[in-house]
């Protein structure tokens, strides 16, 4: 930023066409710089927001990039549930925690936008960034798939109101008629944990610092959004078909 600012204070000096740079030794082109800058604060500022633009692009660049080359892990992950129509000609992936409360915030959105929605598929990637008891309630939630009640169970950790832990894991699967000690052996299954490890890589590779984070076809959106965003980012991905 520094140097950045120095340079437009060099080119603003220059153009008054009073000096050359090479009828200035050092100290007087420091001198000069300094002056400039006294006089025209604003370079500064205009620095700042040069350099932010700069570093906006560059990630933005950056997580296309990522995007492109990680598309078949993030949309066709056999080993990540979908939600929705499996066959949808729009494709959403959500990065979340159970004890997040922006993703149970953004949740009864996310349903709305599915149940309005017959023809999109949901991609959810458990990742669980939060603690423990965030990862004892994401392997849960994955073992449960072994009994064919991810997306019930999904559903009622994010529609819970304390936190997502061993004891409330606990009550929500017999509330929904799960076995216990199948869901704790299945908890431990090589798949469960490779999900996880492969949402900690996927976010790692974008750049993610926290949940909940969306992929809507090219556009990564992290934090939470409102339902109307949502559907507008699908009817985006639809228009450019």
């Amino acid at each position: 930023m520094i140097r950045l600012a120095m340079t437009t204070a060099i080119a603003l000096a220059l153009t008054s066409g009073a000096v050359t740079a090479e009828d200035l030794s050092k100290k007087q082109m420091q001198e000069l710089v300094l002056q400039t800058i006294r006089d025209n604060p604003e370079i500064i500022m205009e620095a700042i927001q040069t350099l932010q633009e700069r570093e906006e692009l560059a990630k933005a660049d950056q997580a296309q990039a990522v995007l492109s080359a990680n598309r078949q892990a993030l949309e066709q992950d056999p080993n990540a549930p979908v939600i929705g129509n499996p066959d949808g000609d729009v494709t959403v992936v959500e990065f979340f925690d159970y004890n997040c409360g922006y993703c149970r915030r953004t949740f009864d959105d996310v349903h709305e936008l599915i149940g309005d929605d017959s023809n999109l598929r949901v991609v959810m990637r458990e990742w669980p960034i939060l603690g423990e008891e965030s990862v004892y309630a994401a392997r849960a939630a994955l073992a449960s798939r072994a009994q064919g009640k991810y997306e019930e169970f999904h559903n009622a950790l994010m529609s819970f109101e304390g936190r997502a832990n061993e004891t409330s894991v606990g009550i929500i699967a017999v509330e929904l008629g799960i076995d216990i000690d199948q869901l704790k052996r299945d908890m431990n299954a090589p798949e469960v944990a490779a999900h996880i490890q492969t949402s900690m890589q996927l976010t790692q590779a974008l750049n993610l610092n926290g949940t909940p984070a969306f992929i809507f076809g090219d556009q990564l959106v992290p934090g939470a959004i409102e339902l109307e965003q949502m559907q507008a980012l699908v009817a985006q991905i639809r228009d450019a078909g």
